[in-house]
């Protein structure tokens, strides 16, 4: 290091060392120049200016930065780097070539410190030369110990090189490279991560939807199986059971009691009979759309006010699609209509039943009305969980339960439910393999029906 004084770099050949380059030197041979240097903390750089030219070609390197490139021996090349060195160690490269005769390379750089001192890096022997073979060489921050020393060819102003250049070639001034966030290592490891991840996340959710519509279809297959074993087979047999029953109370008494016996058997089997009608009804998944659940509600429900000599209305949206229900949502509804109907005709007192079954939107509203003596909500029993077990059931579903009631003025229920499911998380749809589990029970049916021959209430 060295004093700076303000004519310091008034001449473009102060700083410059001696031409260099290997030992031997051939025609069209390509040089790697190589070496590395310190610039000292605790002080800003006030300037920094490097000089060079290299007989014949050059192209510069900086921290493996390329700065430039030349191509005439007889001219200097200045490149100002005030803006792009910092204290630290760096690296030079210069990747030269010679056409032809005589070949070297002359290199200057001076930095000046806000504190007076300089560093100066010029061509001599302390430079090495690294070999073809070496790739990124550019890059590279340490150098090998068996890298060759550079050789001094000749001194500044000797033969048959010039004492001055022919012509001063300023250079474009170098910027500082601005490095994003986006651009720096750990962000794009981060980001090759996440997309890893996504594509992984993508790959088993597509898995999971085939295996679900794989499912799906089984599941379909396996419950057509199911109604078809149900009505070829098991409904005829309980046919016969009643028509031989019946058969054989012909040979006892009237009032005897094993006549009694067989025709409790009878009526049994008749139950039997009406429950199978419900549980075909919920297998079987041709009757999955929503205009076959309306019409076994209306069925359902006007076979069961018969009995209790109560008149049944049924107002249907004529708009009813032939959208698709799956079976938890057809029997959990279907269960709370039930148990509404038997609210009314067990409490109620009412002549008249009013079912109204819309659908406004994507939400299906179900609402069963009577003209009863209605209720006062203090008056309701705590033993009794029927109003509590049709808000669940439908509260299963994502629907509310509604009931309104006044004594003298009936009661009113209604459910509305919505046709999608509920999400509770975004991937929820695509990630289970099941929209609802289905609910542990049996169907249990009071439909006082008595025919054995009809098998499938839909086809009424």
């Amino acid at each position: 290091m060295a004093a700076d004084s303000p004519a310091a770099y008034d001449s473009p050949t102060n700083g410059l060392g001696s031409w260099i380059w290997t030992s031997v030197t051939t025609n069209q041979q390509p040089c790697h120049l190589w070496k590395a240097f310190v610039i000292p903390e605790g002080s800003p750089i006030v300037k920094a200016r490097l000089v060079m030219t290299v007989d014949n070609e050059f192209t510069l390197f900086l921290d493996g930065r390329e700065l430039g490139r030349g191509a005439e021996w007889r001219e200097l090349f200045v490149f100002d780097l005030t803006k792009i060195l910092t204290p630290g160690r760096h690296v030079l490269a210069v990747s030269a070539y010679n056409d032809s005769s005589f070949a070297g390379m002359l290199f200057g750089l001076r930095v000046t410190l806000a504190d007076g001192r300089t560093v100066e890096v010029k061509s001599d022997t302390t430079w090495r030369i690294v070999p073809e073979d070496v790739l990124k060489w550019v890059k590279l921050t340490r150098g090998a110990d068996a890298w060759p020393y550079a050789t001094i060819i000749a001194p500044l102003g000797s033969v048959p090189w010039w004492a001055s250049p022919q012509n001063v070639n300023v250079m474009p001034s170098q910027q500082q490279i601005k490095v994003h966030f986006w651009q720096t290592g750990w962000f794009q490891v981060t980001l090759l991560t996440v997309c890893v991840l996504v594509i992984l996340l993508s790959f088993r959710l597509m898995t999971q939807l085939a295996l679900h519509k794989g499912e799906r279809w089984l599941l379909q297959r396996e419950r057509a199986r199911i109604a078809r074993d149900i009505h070829d087979d098991i409904g005829p047999r309980m046919t016969m059971l009643v028509l031989h029953g019946e058969e054989a109370q012909n040979g006892f008494p009237e009032g005897s009691e094993r006549n009694l016996h067989l025709v409790r058997i009878c009526e049994e089997a008749r139950g039997l009979l009406a429950t199978m009608d419900e549980i075909l009804w919920a297998v079987n998944p041709r009757r999955d759309t929503m205009r076959d659940f309306t019409a076994y509600v209306c069925t359902y429900a006007e076979a069961f006010l018969e009995s209790a000599q109560i008149q049944c209305l049924f107002v249907v949206d004529p708009e009813m699609s032939m959208g698709s229900l799956n079976l938890p949502f057809r029997r959990s509804l279907l269960m709370a209509i039930k148990e509404a109907l038997n609210n009314a005709v067990k409490h109620s007192g009412a002549s008249e039943v009013r079912i109204r079954i819309q659908l406004p939107g994507q939400r299906l509203v179900v609402s069963v009305q009577d003209n009863g003596r209605g209720f006062a909500a203090t008056a309701q029993k705590p033993e009794r969980n029927g109003l509590s077990n049709m808000a669940q059931r439908v509260g299963d579903l994502g629907g509310t339960c509604h009931v309104t009631s006044e004594p003298g003025k009936g009661c009113r229920v209604e459910f509305s439910v919505p046709l999608t499911p509920p999400r509770r998380y975004p991937w929820s749809r695509l990630w289970n393999s099941k929209l609802y589990s289905d609910q542990p029970g049996e169907i249990k049916s009071s439909s006082p029906n008595d025919s054995a021959q009809n098998h499938d209430p839909a086809n009424c």
